[in-house]
Parts: C-alpha cells; structure tokens; sequence
C-alpha cells in the first residue's frame, strides 16, 4: 500500500525521480530513463527550467512550429506556434496565404484596460460607506504610489477605482473595483500588489473613520485579486473581399462557399453546442501563440470564454456577412498580454519568438493573437462547409499514427504516398502498413 510521503519538495531532483519511479512504476529503470531523457545537457539552461515552477523532475516538450505568410496591416509576420495538436499550424499557414493575396488581416486594439477587484463585507448603513470611501479614495492612490512609481513614468499605472454594491446578489458583498493600464506587461503582479495595498489602506482607514460606530461590524477584507475577465481589453481583427475572389475550391462556387460558410457562423452564433467547438478552433490559433511567446494561455481562454457568455448564453467569437456582393468575417477578442516580464525575459525560445515578430508591443501582440486565432477559424470552417474536416485533420495526424505504429522512414515514404489519393484512417492504415510488410517479407 502506498503511503504519503513527506518533506518532498526538499528531496533533490534525483531522489524525487528515484522516488516516483520505485512508487508508481513496475520497471523503475525504464520510468528513470523515460523522464531523464529530456532535461537539456546544457546545465545552465535545464536550470533556468527547473526554476520556472517546484518539484521539476524534467522538461515536457511541444513542439515549436511556425506559420508565415500573414499579412497584418500590411507587414508581413511569420507567426511562432507551440502546439501539439496535428494540422493547426498547416490550417494557419494555408489561411494566412489565401488572404495574402486578399489584403491580409486588417486589426485595431480598441482598448487594454485591466481590472482588479477587492473583495469584501460590510454591514453598516451603505451612506456611510459610500461617505467613507470618498473620503479615503485619494488615499488609496497616495498609499500606492510606490508600487506605481515606474509603471506611471511609462505612461500606465491606476485608471480609476470604484465603490460597488453587490448586495443584491449576495448579502453584505461590496467591492472595490479598480481599473489598469500596464501597457507592455501583463501586469497581474502589479495590479496584485496594488489591490492588496488599497485592501491594507481600506482596513486601517476604517479603524480611524468617525460615521462607523463601534457595535458595526465595519469593513471585513475577504482578498484582493485582478480579474482574467476583461472585457476592456478588446483588439479586433478582419477578413474581406469580393465574393467572387472566394475561389480555391473547385467543387464549390464561390458564392455558395461564402454563403454557407455565413450560415456556419450563424450557427455558430446560436447553438451553444456548436458554439463552443467553434471558438476551441479559434483557440486552437490563439493559444498556440499565446504559449509560444510566454504568456498565460490559461488566463487568456478563461477570459475569452467568458466573453463569449457576455449576454446570457455562449455564443460565436466569430462573426460574417455579406454586404453587397463582399465577404467579411471579424472577431472581436478579450486580450490581455504582455511582451516584458515573466517568461518573457527568461525562457530562451519565448526571446526567438518575441524577436521573430520584431519584438512586438503588447499591442501589436494582441493584433498577431488575433489574426492566427481568426485565420484558424477560417481555415476550420472553409473545410467544414466544404470536404469535411476529416480528410485534412486525418492526413495530417498521419505521422503520429505511423509514430505509434513504429514505422520505419522507408515504410513512412510509401505509406505516405498511398494516402495521398486515399482516405485516412487509423484501420486503413494499419491494413496498408500490414501489406506493405508482409510483401517486404516475401
């Protein structure tokens, strides 16, 4: 039976190895050599991984692809990719040059405002704390200016803050609701750091504050922390062109690929069960750029999914019309992302990555975000409405499945050959990979 272990975190990295391969694994040896086969022998460098997080025993690798050929706003990006998921990066790269030659990707950040919020109880007379939080409001300014010294020399730093009332919704709720500008960072740790500081000013303020009598039960802190839901950080990205330019399949007109591919959306805009495999397409281009230049693509896909619940029921990211014999399909996206801080500045590859898109702004990260994540969309739906999303998907998961099936390179080239004119699938690729054998074996 296997029992808790204690003081983990304190064993080496070996011991902590040796431990988990004699625990959980029948052959140990071959447990050890599966984990230790891919830290880095540069040691400086499987350091600098190790530190990243706690209990680190390895590396888990993605692979790290690129998609070129987007046009945004007229300059040409090839866009870093870390993902694991088979025909993402193709389905990007064959978007990106269907609408080079169409004018590209056209985007605009509208806003970047981030929010925090301190939580908290009350259950005095509300007058008296909307008198009270007048009177402290530029307190809480004055109590952080040391936190937002440097980020308002950039231009950033506290836009506003708030008193609300969420009484209605549960009993004795208020918050402070604050508003940021962190321009280049990310900035949950300094929209952090000011909330627990205004939390701090809210509670000794109030200790002093002459309305709240003593038998109230005056201000109760219950924690301070920045929202990943931001509706005011919003970049917007677009498509267009002639209906007539919409040409690649033969099989298909051009103005029934465009208005089919409208009605998907449609769809997509009112069937919450459509709806959601619509935007993981979409996210499938946003995340993978998100990871690749080291930014939260947790934070990132709660934010986003939320907004797409904004007005009561989840729906499309995405939208498209037709307007005069014209195609247009656009998205507008929560974003919040940052180009200095965190990974950033430390994991060498996020450095490739942030230089191969000529070290971007926050900004300018949030227009690239978006064009990957809307060429992605595309690139789904135009196969949706046309082949099937199959045929693609499958040939390019071919690879994995000849991986798991350990096939030779030479076996590789043939049966790669035989499936360009065939439909894939995991039996007909067993059956073509058991002939090719046994006619090898004769």
């Amino acid at each position: 039976m296997r029992k808790p272990i204690k003081g983990f975190s304190k064993l080496t990295k070996l011991e902590k190895i040796e431990w988990i391969a004699a625990t959980y694994f029948k052959d140990a040896n071959a447990a050890t050599q599966a984990i230790k086969q891919y830290w880095n022998t540069d040691q400086k460098l499987q350091q600098l991984h190790d530190e990243f997080i706690e209990n680190t025993i390895t590396n888990y690798y993605l692979p790290f692809g690129v998609a070129p050929n987007f046009l945004i706003n007229g300059k040409l990006y090839t866009i870093p990719m870390a993902i694991e998921e088979s025909s993402v990066v193709a389905a990007a790269s064959k978007a990106a040059k269907f609408w080079l030659d169409r004018g590209g990707f056209k985007t605009e950040v509208i806003s970047t405002t981030k929010i925090g919020q301190v939580h908290f109880m009350y259950t005095g007379d509300f007058s008296k704390l909307q008198k009270f939080f007048t009177a402290v409001k530029p307190k809480l300014y004055e109590d952080s200016e040391d936190i937002t010294k440097s980020m308002k020399k950039r231009g950033g730093g506290i836009l506003d803050i708030e008193l609300k009332d969420k009484t209605e919704d549960l009993k004795d709720y208020y918050q402070l609701h604050a508003t940021f500008e962190t321009l280049d960072a990310m900035g949950a740790n300094f929209i952090n750091s000011c909330l627990e500081q205004f939390a701090k000013t809210l509670k000794t303020e109030a200790l002093h504050f002459d309305d709240f009598s003593d038998d109230e039960n005056r201000l109760q802190i219950v924690m301070s922390i920045l929202s990943n839901y931001v509706p005011d950080c919003l970049v917007r990205v677009e498509v267009s062109c002639p209906v007539d330019e919409l040409t690649e399949d033969k099989n298909i007109s051009a103005k029934e690929f465009a208005h089919k591919f409208v009605q998907a959306v449609n769809i997509a805009e009112i069937e919450p069960y459509r709806a959601v495999t619509h935007n993981k397409g979409i996210m499938n281009g946003i995340d993978a750029v998100v990871l690749a230049t080291g930014n939260d693509f947790r934070a990132v896909e709660a934010g986003v999914h939320a907004y797409a619940s904004r007005n009561g029921s989840y729906s499309s990211l995405s939208h498209a019309e037709i307007v005069n014999d014209v195609f247009r399909f656009w998205m507008e996206i929560p974003l919040a992302l940052g180009t200095v801080g965190g990974l950033t500045n430390l994991h060498p590859l996020v450095k490739v990555a942030l230089e191969m898109l000529d070290q971007p702004s926050a900004k300018d990260l949030m227009q690239i975000v978006a064009a990957a994540g809307l060429a992605q969309n595309f690139a789904a739906l135009r196969s949706l409405t046309t082949t099937g999303i199959q045929e693609g998907h499958m040939k390019m998961h071919l690879m994995n499945m000849l991986n798991q099936l350990n096939a030779t390179a030479l076996e590789k080239e043939k049966i790669i050959a035989h499936f360009k004119n065939n439909t894939v699938t995991h039996s007909a690729v067993e059956t073509a990979l058991s002939k090719l054998r046994m006619m090898s074996n004769n």
